[in-house]
């Protein structure tokens, strides 16, 4: 199974670029990982929220597949732990899925047309993060998965 996390425009901050890298490359041993960068939207002043969040999503939809499990990382989404988040991803390598697409929406979140399309929704926190440290969180949170299933001392359990 491979993984996608599936951003909303790059960053620029150095430590989370270190970061991100450091996890993803720690992650190839365990799983294909792939980050996808949509770029932000230009010229954003002239667009109402939902135009914003219609774009995106349009965006959104040329990264992904029909056969694509589409997770969005959402405030409203159900929340894990490191070992339930593992058990979680455990599950979705053994429903034989071929990719397993998680998603961080713009600053405004998801269009309606992308919550209809999603398979489910996470949330990593009841508290508020920026998008440039949700990349950094969620990729240790993915490798720290593979290492609670393969019973690895990354997490003491």
């Amino acid at each position: 199974m491979k993984i996608t996390l599936i951003l909303n425009g790059k960053t620029e901050d150095d430590y989370i670029i270190k970061g991100c890298t450091v996890y993803e490359q720690r992650l190839k041993h365990y799983a294909s990982f792939e980050t996808i960068v949509i770029p932000a939207l230009k010229n954003t002043k002239a667009l109402s929220i939902e135009q914003q969040k219609q774009r995106e999503g349009e965006l959104l939809f040329k990264n992904i597949q029909s056969s694509d499990k589409l997770i969005l990382l959402d405030e409203n989404g159900k929340e894990y732990n490191s070992v339930g988040f593992s058990e979680f991803i455990q599950q979705q390598m053994n429903s034989g899925i071929k990719n397993l697409v998680f998603v961080v929406g713009g600053p405004y979140g998801f269009s309606e047309e992308v919550y209809k399309r999603a398979n489910g929704k996470i949330s990593l926190s009841k508290m508020t993060f920026s998008h440039q440290m949700v990349r950094l969180f969620f990729v240790e949170q993915v490798y720290r998965a593979m290492t609670i299933l393969k019973n690895e001392p990354y997490h003491h359990l």
